[in-house]
């Protein structure tokens, strides 16, 4: 590492720290409901939005009727997604006559992209249409992105609530994250991107001939906006198939800088916010502290892995797989954030990795994504093993369970679990099956321990929701298609749901006053 890396990295942590309290303040603000420096600009969308829904803001439901109005808006999203695949060639602002997909590549993609996976079976520029990639994928990068932010709310509503029976309004909770956080950084992000280079337009594919006399197709789209919202929303598909190791979505080295900030901005933030509204800044910062440590042991020792080059080409940096503009360590950076994160976006190939880099990209999403992780999805993924970890300590030490003044029981724990063993299951069963059938082996590139570590890389970023891949598999088959698409739901709501039905339970409990017999989760020693 040269001394322009470790400044770039030391730019980044700071910057990132020093953001986590300016955003996490004005997120509170708007989850709260009081007034911010947003109110008088969008106030206005947000009201319209309540009128043409025939939503009452002011109205409050049970976990239930929370989770059912986020399973109908979700499988909505779904159906809409999935049937403008199959019918975009009779849509507009398809330049490439592209046809319709195919129906298990569509179920595929509608899966991921209302799940917060972003998996991506197919290469953006040459399947789906500017229609699509618009009104589909990006519209739910959005939604999906404010649907874990709700789940977030909800939990730490129920958390912090005393004797109370509702858990807040899904709809609200989704219109607010949608328009005062998530559509603003987009609009920000997106200038400054294009401003880059990042294209933005809708002019249609442009045949050249290269230097060398070769035929060369130029692609266009509205890639700018897509890209800010997939990395701020932790989503990660890409407008091209290489993803932000393309060019077009990611030119210059700030534009590179820009996006990795992007990824954790949120997921960090969110942990600040959480310390707000359960009155402890404390709290949040001890959480924040426990996902940076574990994010910076995963960095070095992926950053060794790569630097150390390997012994049979003389020990040299393997530049393979990697965009000259960005070098090594950046990269190295780049896959240990995106894995942490549920984000899955690339600007190098993880299939390049150094075996050990590899191993912590894939452990950093097999630990359930909560080394930040996905926006929303992070925070009330630590908060489960919170709960797991108080109940454990506290009965090995004596001392009643209990975490923010509401005692844990049975079913809490009991969920926790359920919420952990969901995609793990996704990861162990679904990575069995496909090494022993037939439609699994026909997809590897590799065969050995390399074609295992594609399988399960790829059923560990569906259950996590993270959509990054080994790229050495096709997975653009019946099999994967319709496997990692019921991995990704598993991944998703078979961890919503239990958390729901969790701050739904506690918020029906009473609040114990802090005692000598309390057990302490805003220390170092916890």
């Amino acid at each position: 590492m040269n001394f322009t890396d470790i400044f770039q990295f030391v730019i980044y942590f700071v910057l990132l720290i020093l953001l986590i309290p300016v955003l996490g303040k004005f997120m509170t603000k708007v989850f709260k409901g009081d007034r911010h420096i947003l109110s008088p600009a969008l106030g206005w969308m947000e009201r319209i939005i309540y009128r043409a829904g025939g939503i009452d803001p002011a109205k409050e439901d049970t976990w239930k009727r929370y989770a059912l109005d986020l399973l109908i808006f979700n499988f909505i999203g779904f159906i809409v997604l999935f049937f403008l695949q199959l019918f975009q060639q009779y849509l507009p602002m398809n330049p490439g006559k592209l046809p319709g997909v195919r129906w298990h590549l569509a179920f595929n993609t509608a899966v991921s992209f209302i799940t917060n996976t972003n998996w991506q079976s197919y290469s953006g520029e040459t399947t789906l249409s500017y229609f699509v990639q618009m009104v589909g994928l990006t519209v739910q990068n959005f939604l999906s992105a404010a649907t874990g932010i709700a789940v977030f709310l909800a939990l730490v509503r129920g958390i912090t609530r005393k004797s109370a029976s509702s858990i807040g309004n899904f709809w609200v909770d989704m219109t607010r994250s949608t328009v005062y956080i998530l559509l603003p950084l987009s609009v920000i992000m997106a200038v400054i991107l294009v401003g880059q280079g990042v294209i933005q337009n809708f002019s249609s594919n442009i045949p050249v001939i290269t230097l060398e006399g070769h035929s060369q197709i130029i692609p266009g789209g509205p890639v700018g906006s897509q890209v800010a919202i997939k990395q701020l929303g932790t989503n990660g598909g890409g407008f091209f198939g290489a993803n932000s190791a393309h060019p077009f979505e990611n030119p210059t080295p700030f534009s590179n800088f820009i996006e990795m900030l992007a990824i954790l901005l949120i997921p960090a933030a969110l942990t600040y916010v959480y310390g707000k509204m359960v009155g402890s800044e404390k709290e949040g910062w001890m959480i924040f502290t426990a996902m940076f440590l574990l994010l910076i042991a995963g960095l070095g020792i992926a950053l060794y892995a790569e630097m150390s080059g390997v012994t049979m080409f003389h020990n040299h940096v393997l530049m393979e797989g990697k965009e000259t503009r960005f070098g090594v360590p950046v990269s190295v950076l780049w896959s240990t954030v995106t894995t942490a994160a549920s984000n899955g976006s690339v600007n190098s190939m993880m299939d390049s990795l150094s075996p050990v880099a590899g191993l912590v990209s894939m452990i950093n999403i097999m630990l359930g994504e909560v080394v930040f992780g996905g926006v929303g999805s992070g925070m009330y993924g630590i908060i489960v093993f919170i709960i797991l970890t108080v109940f454990i300590a506290g009965l090995m030490v004596g001392r009643t369970p209990e975490y923010q003044g509401k005692k844990i029981g049975a079913f809490e724990v009991q969920m926790s679990i359920l919420a952990i063993l969901a995609p793990s299951l996704v990861i162990l069963l679904f990575s069995a099956v496909a090494c022993v059938t037939e439609p699994g082996l026909a997809g590897l590139s590799s065969n050995g321990p390399h074609g295992l570590s594609q399988i399960l890389y790829a059923f560990t970023s569906a259950a996590g929701n993270n959509g990054s891949a080994f790229a050495g598999l096709n997975a653009n088959t019946v099999y994967y298609n319709l496997t990692l698409a019921a991995g990704m739901l598993i991944g998703r709501f078979g961890v919503i749901i239990p958390v729901l039905a969790i701050a739904g339970n506690m918020s029906g409990k009473k609040i114990t006053p802090v005692s000598q017999g309390t057990f302490r989760t805003d220390n170092v020693l916890f």
